[in-house]
């Protein structure tokens, strides 16, 4: 998994041969500079590599300005003198079209990969403003070992500032070199044609070859460039379907040849595995039309969940390009202000006045071009949800979507669940499926404290989809309600008849017979797998994961009981043991500090809208909405009922 650092932070580097994927929404150039234990060049070897030199012992850097870039490094070919490896972006200079700052286009993305594309550590480098040169990342040496450091500071004099606070010698020359030998490439180059399977691009089809300057939007406006990657190979705007984390593994589909067979470019796929399916149409007027399931997977059920986490992203990057170009014109607004103030010449009268409508119809411009480039986006990401929402399975899918209604249960469980939707302010209709892997790697707490019975009904949706989700007998779900409240919501999960849900333990002694049950199959578990001998268990010992809803927690439960509830979250899921809490924290408030690490372990939920989870990329404050049963509906009793009837009843 990618480690998503941010300003300041390191990360170990486990290999010395790595790629540095840079994704800038607009035209950069990459170089790479070599320096001492202080990060200072030095003069008597090579330490620059840049377009019109991109080789040095140990990396090689692009030789043209691109919206993508690909850096490889292998850190056990590099000079024993060296200790610090820096990569630099900058915006090209002087050239029509370019983006002015990087505060007016989308935050750059750098992440550290392996040569094979498995992410190691990423950074997406946010807060720019008038900077038009990034000293984007370090790698250094450290006691042998190298590390990554996020580093994200922004110059505004450009690539000759950068280079001399590198300590290169004749910094604006140098930069000047760089920029010519970016410039030169270009003019003669085309678009690269689609990467064959080993390198996992998205190809675009019915593209025609185009110059790699080609860029989308209003040139030199906030995020002006959004969709310059796959700007270069379709001609179009919009978003780039070829984000790293979104490239497809498959094959392209087959080309007809020259002589009129057909080809297909690279590897062929592994066996039974195909490409995805209804590969997107030209569209010689716009981005590509959507498809369900468009993104990397051998199967429709892993491309949807990758299309999904694209989705999820491209959203919050657009969103955070946007914020960015809004806060650099608020910015530029107040400069202009405070010049004005600044001088008493300047602060009354016909002139003063006039000069401030001018800052105010700069800043409103610069806003308008950027909810443009955003509504742009917007646009295709709806248009894109607009078909995977329908083609999505039950674990996937809400309870409103149709596929519930045939439900069959599965002979295998899904690779993920749905917890509910998330939403940003800025496009509060564009629902993303808040999707969590299985098995559960930590528990869910749904917070009471707005609405405790709606609090309970959204613990028996989660319940009823887990329990839906898995091959019968495969998952067993436990509730423990010590006084009876919850009785009314856990009522659908006892179907037909047919217990789904054994009888709820109450009281102090059903909490405790049921944690200590747990908690003793927690142990078992644990012992063999230390012991290497997973298979070594009691007769007729039950394998299926266990799930445990807690109501009115903490009413009924002691001190005992209290750190069985605290081991189950901590041990629990690595031995298919899983908690669903529900409770008002401040209804445990007597605990104190104690059971601050059982809330911080699990994934807070709540039963209304409310705006308290964060995206891994750039860190929003997202709307999560739950999953439930629309008012009404019996969709929830007839996939339970069915689940009962393909499997024992407890107690039979």
């Amino acid at each position: 998994m990618t480690a998503e650092l941010v300003r300041g932070q390191n990360h170990p580097l486990p290999g010395n041969r790595l790629e540095i994927r840079v994704s800038a929404g607009t035209p950069v150039v990459a170089a790479v500079t070599l320096g001492d234990e202080q990060g200072r060049v030095s003069g008597d070897r090579a330490w620059l590599a840049h377009p019109g030199e991109p080789q040095l012992p140990g990396v090689e850097v692009p030789r043209q300005a691109a919206a993508e870039h690909r850096l490889a490094v292998d850190l056990g070919a590099m000079p024993d003198e060296v200790h610090r490896v820096h990569v630099l972006l900058a915006l090209p200079g002087g050239r029509p079209g370019a983006a002015a700052v990087f505060g007016a286009v989308p935050a750059p993305h750098v992440e550290v990969t392996t040569p094979e594309g498995a992410g190691i550590a990423g950074f997406t480098i946010t807060g720019l403003g008038p900077e038009t040169a990034l000293l984007a990342a370090e790698l250094y040496r450290r006691q042998g070992a190298w590390k990554i450091r996020a580093v994200g500071q922004g110059y505004a004099g450009g690539l000759p500032a950068l280079l001399a606070d590198q300590g290169v010698p004749e910094p604006a020359d140098t930069a000047g070199r760089i920029h010519h030998a970016a410039d030169r490439e270009l003019a003669r180059s085309v678009t690269p044609p689609p990467e064959t399977p080993a390198g996992g691009r998205r190809a675009a089809t019915g593209a025609a070859p185009s110059s790699a300057s080609t860029t989308a939007g209003t040139p030199g406006t906030p995020g002006a460039a959004q969709g310059t990657a796959a700007t270069a190979s379709s001609g179009t705007g919009g978003i780039d379907y070829r984000h790293p984390r979104r490239r497809p593994t498959q094959p392209p589909a087959p080309q007809p040849a020259a002589g009129g067979t057909p080809t297909i470019p690279g590897q062929a796929p592994a066996p039974g595995a195909g490409p995805a399916q209804g590969a997107p149409q030209p569209n010689p007027s716009g981005p590509p039309a959507p498809v369900a399931g468009d993104a990397a997977g051998w199967s429709m059920e892993e491309r949807l969940h990758n299309q999904i986490w694209g989705m999820f992203e491209d959203l919050a990057r657009t969103v955070a390009a946007y914020r960015s170009a809004e806060d650099f014109a608020q910015s530029r607004y107040d400069q202009e202000l405070d010049r004005l103030l600044a001088d008493p010449r300047s602060r009354s009268g016909a002139g003063a006045d006039a000069a401030r409508d001018a800052a105010e119809l700069k800043q409103m411009a610069l806003i308008d071009q950027a909810r443009a480039v955003l509504d742009r986006d917007l646009a295709q990401l709806t248009a894109e949800a607009e078909v995977v929402e329908p083609a999505l399975p039950p674990p996937f899918a809400g309870w409103e979507n149709p596929c519930w209604h045939g439900y069959q249960v599965p002979a295998e469980p899904p690779m993920a669940v749905r917890l509910g939707s998330l939403t940003l302010p800025e496009a509060p209709e564009l629902r993303i499926p808040l999707l969590a892997r299985l098995p559960l790697n930590r528990g869910l707490w749904i917070d009471s404290a707005e609405d405790r019975r709606m609090a309970m009904d959204v613990a028996v949706s989660l319940a009823a989809r887990l329990l839906a989700s898995h091959p019968a007998g495969a998952f067993a779900v436990h509730a423990l309600d010590p006084a009876g409240s919850g009785a009314q919501a856990l009522a659908p999960l006892q179907a037909g008849g047919a217990l789904v849900l054994p009888p709820p333990a109450a009281g102090v002694a059903g909490v405790s017979e049921v944690l200590g049950r747990l908690t003793e199959r927690v142990d078992l578990l644990h012992m063999a797998m230390r012991a290497g001998a997973p298979d070594a268990l009691p007769p007729g010992f039950d394998t299926a994961e266990q799930l445990l809803i807690v109501n009115e927690f903490p009413y009924a439960f002691d001190d005992r009981t209290v750190n069985q509830l605290r081991y189950l979250a901590d041990e629990g899921p690595a031995a298919g043991v899983h908690l669903l809490l529900v409770a008002d924290r401040e209804d445990a408030a007597a605990y104190g500090p104690v059971l601050d690490p059982l809330w911080r372990s699990m994934l807070r939920l709540t039963p209304l809208p409310s705006d308290h989870l964060a995206d891994p990329w750039v860190g929003h404050a997202w709307t999560f909405e739950p999953s439930l049963v629309p008012p009404g509906s019996d969709v929830l009793g007839q996939v339970l009922r069915r689940l009962a009837a393909a499997r024992p009843a407890y107690g039979a």
